[in-house]
């Protein structure tokens, strides 16, 4: 009796919501889930379920993957994980409508992508592994913008549903004082929040430029989104997400050493600003600090020694080029005239991604991926596999 008992007692994997509590767990690379639908047609059930992959999303926010690069011009997207984790291009090709062609992307952040449609003066927010589009048209007065418009996005915490969009531009204003606006857009509610403003002062550094928000991705640290500023200032536009204000940090020109800039988080929270010289090949991270008083300061915080680090080639030392920036995974990636690199700054570690001869800037994709297991069914989930 009591071994016939045993026999039909119940395993605790027999229960699906513990099961997928475990299921969760799994890394997020892209072949986990394909690899845990293999087992068994229970199994491919749970892990096909969208709420199971929401959920899964959701728990690996924090420690994405980076799965690749989306091209600022609209090259096709470029891998960065080796088999079987390799998500093919064409998984993530973006198909645009004729008037759209005429179209600038500003980065990624939390598995989205925002484009400016420039013609239509609207801003696409994309999602690569589901597919989602929403169109937004820009409001006033950023739909008359002469000078470029940076935008950035991202979701709150805990909700992989809803967006926020922020738009960010440097402009003259009629007594010609050059001023920073922003506006931010929340998919909840359908519509754009206030313009905020705030003065950008003026700084004698010699360039004749007028002050600008520049093309480079945003960082997002803590409640603060951070932009770099480039022209007659050097500087950084930062706008809060609770307060939605803006404020213009100073960088002192005496550490404006190097011909690459990069703005970016400091190990441990708050803020930091990379620059690579090409004349001593050399990296510098500063932390800016504020002390009991309230009062901010830089420190120098790092120096890296790239030529020797890298181990570059004589053909590979100029210039240096600071492509962009992956915030969750702590990475900054290099063009070397004949090659893109990616440095893990905690690590050190590097690795060369692919060759490249020519210039342009880079998106890195940090978002959990599952292929078709989760989203279409089983083509991409065979690739990857095959992979």
């Amino acid at each position: 009796m009591s071994s016939r008992r045993r026999r039909h007692a119940r395993s605790p994997l027999d229960d699906d919501d513990l099961l997928s509590e475990i299921l969760l767990r799994l890394p997020p690379q892209p072949s986990s889930l394909p690899r845990a639908s293999l087992v068994c047609k229970r199994w491919h059930g749970l892990v096909s379920d969208p709420g199971f992959f929401r959920r899964f999303r959701l728990r690996h926010r924090r420690d994405p993957p980076l799965l690749g690069f989306f091209d600022r011009y609209g090259a096709p997207f470029r891998p960065a994980l080796e088999a079987p984790n390799r998500v093919p291009p064409e998984r993530f090709s973006l198909q645009h409508h004729e008037d759209e062609m005429h179209s600038f992307s500003h980065g990624c952040r939390h598995g989205l992508v925002p484009i400016s449609l420039l013609k239509r003066r609207q801003v696409l927010v994309w999602d690569p592994v589901t597919g989602d589009q929403h169109r937004i048209p820009f409001p006033a007065p950023f739909d008359t913008a002469k000078a470029m418009v940076n935008a950035a996005v991202l979701r709150d915490a805990g909700d992989v549903q809803h967006f926020q969009v922020v738009l960010a531009v440097a402009g003259t204003d009629a007594e010609h004082h050059t001023r920073a606006l922003a506006c931010m857009y929340s998919s909840k509610t359908g519509l754009w929040g206030d313009l905020v403003s705030t003065p950008i002062p003026y700084q004698a550094n010699g360039y004749r430029i007028p002050t600008l928000v520049y093309t480079d991705d945003a960082v997002l640290d803590g409640c603060s989104l951070y932009w770099k500023l480039v022209g007659n200032l050097i500087g950084i536009l930062e706008f809060d997400l609770k307060k939605q204000s803006l404020a213009v940090i100073q960088v002192p020109v005496d550490i404006l050493e190097g011909n690459s800039l990069q703005v970016m988080r400091a190990e441990g929270g708050g803020l930091s600003l990379l620059f690579v010289s090409n004349s001593d090949y050399t990296a510098r991270l500063w932390k800016r600090k504020t002390n009991r008083h309230g009062v901010a300061s830089w420190e120098l915080a790092r120096s890296i020694d790239l030529g020797k680090l890298l181990s570059l080639e004589s053909e590979e030392k100029r210039p240096l080029m600071i492509l962009g920036y992956a915030e969750q995974n702590n990475a900054v990636f290099l063009w070397t005239v004949i090659s893109v690199l990616m440095i893990q700054l905690e690590s050190l570690k590097f690795k060369k991604l692919f060759e490249r001869m020519t210039f342009s800037h880079y998106h890195p994709f940090e978002s959990v991926y599952g292929a078709g297991a989760c989203i279409t069914g089983g083509h991409d989930r065979a690739e990857l596999m095959l992979n």
